[in-house]
């Protein structure tokens, strides 16, 4: 079996898996027995990250719920994270689209360690940022959570440079808890993220948790340029056509090529090449099956050498 390897998560004395398990297939592609299943693959694999949010399942908060229950006897050998702040849709009463606010942060924690089963949150994520509410409101109300023993460490997702550095001297002014992770769409495709996020993430101590590592599958090795997807893939639906007609096959093609050289498949330099680029601490991956998590653990279990980093940069 492939040996996972665990970081700091940021600025912090959290150990992670190099690969997490995400967990946004619970409840919608997965009952709650194919989510035990998997879950029971991911830590006899050495995954210690499990990450979730209250959004994700049909109806929403399923995913907490099976993921919750999967990991009854077991909660204290995992790091668990979710999120909240994206539209509940009334499930944590009326926020009328503010939701990073004291009194709806406090009912959407409660809501989440009930449907998780558990009396605390590893990390507990901000999913997107609040226009509506100042973020020193925000984050007095996260850091008293805190204090509470409900949450031990705080996060962010799909915030911008600006808004990292704008949390982190807010907090620390105030003496509240800072943000220790943010969590952003990042692939060695979908890179945007280098830009700000990633200094802003090595400048304030915080780890980078990149979600969609694996581009929506174009970087999973099922896919060809020319091709049609194969029936029962994700991007067999006609309704991804404009993402395979629209894909940047020469990257594609080079990074298939770069990987075949050391004898490694596109999956393996999906998540590898990620797990080596600065700021990142866990590469969170998705699956559906026990062999998929796997397939994503021995990916993580590549050590990228200095040249082969190298090599990586001058095909990106």
């Amino acid at each position: 079996m492939s040996e996972m390897s665990y970081r700091r998560l940021g600025a912090s004395g959290l150990l992670v898996s190099v690969v997490g398990l995400g967990c946004n297939n619970f409840g919608r592609k997965l009952d709650a027995d194919q989510t035990r299943t998997v879950v029971d693959a991911a830590i006899d694999a050495g995954i210690t990250l499990f990450d979730t949010a209250d959004i994700y399942g049909t109806p929403h908060g399923a995913s907490e719920e099976f993921l919750g229950a999967a990991l009854k006897g077991r909660r204290d050998e995992v790091v668990l994270a979710t999120k909240f702040g994206m539209n509940m849709e009334g499930l944590n009463g009326n926020d009328r689209g503010v939701r990073g606010s004291r009194s709806y942060i406090i009912r959407a924690v409660e809501s989440s360690l009930r449907r998780l089963e558990t009396d605390y949150l590893d990390l507990y994520q901000m999913h997107e940022p609040d226009p509506g509410t100042p973020i020193d409101e925000t984050l007095a109300a996260l850091d008293d959570l805190v204090r509470s023993g409900k949450v031990r460490y705080l996060g962010n997702s799909n915030f911008a440079g600006w808004q990292i550095a704008d949390a982190d001297w807010t907090a620390r002014a105030a003496g509240h808890t800072p943000f220790i992770s943010a969590q952003n769409q990042y692939s060695l495709l979908e890179r945007d993220v280098e830009t700000e996020v990633v200094p802003a993430c090595e400048q304030y101590g915080l780890g980078l948790l990149p979600f969609f590592p694996l581009n929506s599958g174009l970087l999973s090795g099922k896919y060809r340029r020319g091709e049609k997807p194969a029936e029962g893939t994700r991007l067999a639906q006609d309704r991804y056509q404009r993402w395979i007609d629209g894909a940047d096959w020469d990257t594609i093609e080079a990074l298939t090529a770069f990987g075949a050289s050391f004898d490694k498949t596109l999956l393996d330099v999906a998540i590898a090449g990620l797990a080596s680029r600065p700021a990142v601490t866990s590469v969170i991956a998705g699956a559906t099956t026990p062999d998929q998590v796997r397939q994503n653990v021995a990916a993580g279990s590549w050590e990228l050498t200095t040249d082969q980093v190298a090599a990586l940069d001058e095909i990106l």
